[in-house]
């Protein structure tokens, strides 16, 4: 049996736990500004006709119309995005831990600004930026970071124990595997923002997980960096919880997803990401169940809605029992994560 060393100042262990706090109270902050601002300029978020998985989202029309006759504000992921860009700035900046979830996230966060403020500025099906400018966009954003994760931080393989070695060793084809992987882990938690309170909180878990992998790799900025976010979104969900006063729109979604699969790649713990982030597998995998069982079988979907938890919607669970159930998945899957990562940790 390996025995775990753990070795953290006291000083390192409150510095990352004040930058937490930082987060929050920064996030706190702002939150009065956007608000008067939001509301002032009209930042309503525009309901979605189209579903995700093909077809009319009439099921999803029905569910939420009251919630959108409230007038709701997007854009919300501004006040967490600049919380955690001030503090991680002018407090935690460190060129191989900080650097690269910080560009990935304000980057992101920049594409889904665009696309969400086209989003409030027009109307019917799923408005905003094309798909295609999108994605042609944050590929760019990943491909540059993906680069700089190769050249800059010489990472070249990834760990995975319990292979001989434990190194797959990838080359420059690592920039292929962080592009993946990384647009993969933002699509699955912008389709977890779908009801008030959900991904702000299943975003805490993944990100408390995060935290404690990188003080156990010796990471200590990154898990303060961790932490920040981890501050800067209970601030958030604070408001964002049933009946949410906004909602993170892409600006968040994208640039959290984003950050999340950096992390991963920079502690080099890509193969408990899925573990962790289980709730977004199963989101995303409804979507893709739904979408090719419609062109397979006539229109005849699996599931009620897409993403999942329109499904127990549907089904007669409350919003709020389907989102504090899929908070409890989520805790259970970071804690499944670590478990995985410490039985595969190098020592």
């Amino acid at each position: 049996m390996t025995t775990l060393h753990i070795a953290i100042t006291t000083h390192n262990l409150i510095t990352i736990l004040s930058l937490g706090f930082l987060g929050f109270a920064v996030s706190m902050l702002i939150t009065p500004l956007y608000t008067t601002i939001a509301y002032k300029q009209e930042w309503w978020k525009r309901q979605r006709t189209e579903a995700w998985s093909g077809g009319k989202a009439t099921v999803y029309a029905k569910l939420h119309a009251e919630k959108h006759k409230r007038h709701i504000p997007t854009m919300a992921g501004l006040i967490f995005v600049i919380a955690i860009l001030l503090v991680t700035l002018f407090l935690n900046l460190s060129r191989g831990q900080t650097w690269l979830p910080l560009a990935g996230l304000v980057g992101a966060a920049a594409i889904g600004l665009a696309d969400d403020f086209m989003n409030i500025r027009s109307v019917g099906g799923v408005a905003g930026m094309s798909a295609r400018l999108k994605f042609a966009l944050y590929s760019i954003l990943l491909l540059i970071g993906g680069w700089w994760f190769y050249d800059k931080l010489g990472v070249h393989s990834i760990y995975l124990p319990w292979i001989a070695h434990n190194q797959w060793h990838v080359g420059v084809f690592i920039i292929a595997l962080f592009w993946l992987v990384v647009i993969a882990t933002a699509i699955s938690v912008n389709f977890s923002d779908g009801l008030d309170g959900l991904a702000g909180g299943l975003l805490t878990s993944s990100f408390m997980a995060y935290a404690i992998i990188s003080i156990v790799e010796g990471r200590t900025a990154l898990a303060g960096f961790c932490l920040t976010v981890v501050g800067a979104l209970l601030s958030y969900t604070w408001f964002n919880i049933y009946p949410a006063r906004f909602f993170m729109g892409d600006v968040g979604a994208f640039a959290l997803g984003t950050a999340l699969g950096i992390i991963a790649f920079q502690t080099n713990t890509v193969y408990v990401l899925p573990l962790i982030g289980a709730v977004y597998v199963m989101e995303t995998g409804s979507v893709i169940i739904n979408r090719t069982s419609r062109k397979l079988r006539n229109g005849k979907k699996v599931f009620l809605s897409s993403p999942i938890h329109h499904h127990f919607e549907a089904i007669g669970w409350p919003e709020t029992k389907v989102t504090m159930r899929f908070w409890i998945l989520g805790q259970i899957a970071s804690v499944l994560g670590l478990i995985v990562f410490l039985l595969g940790h190098r020592g």
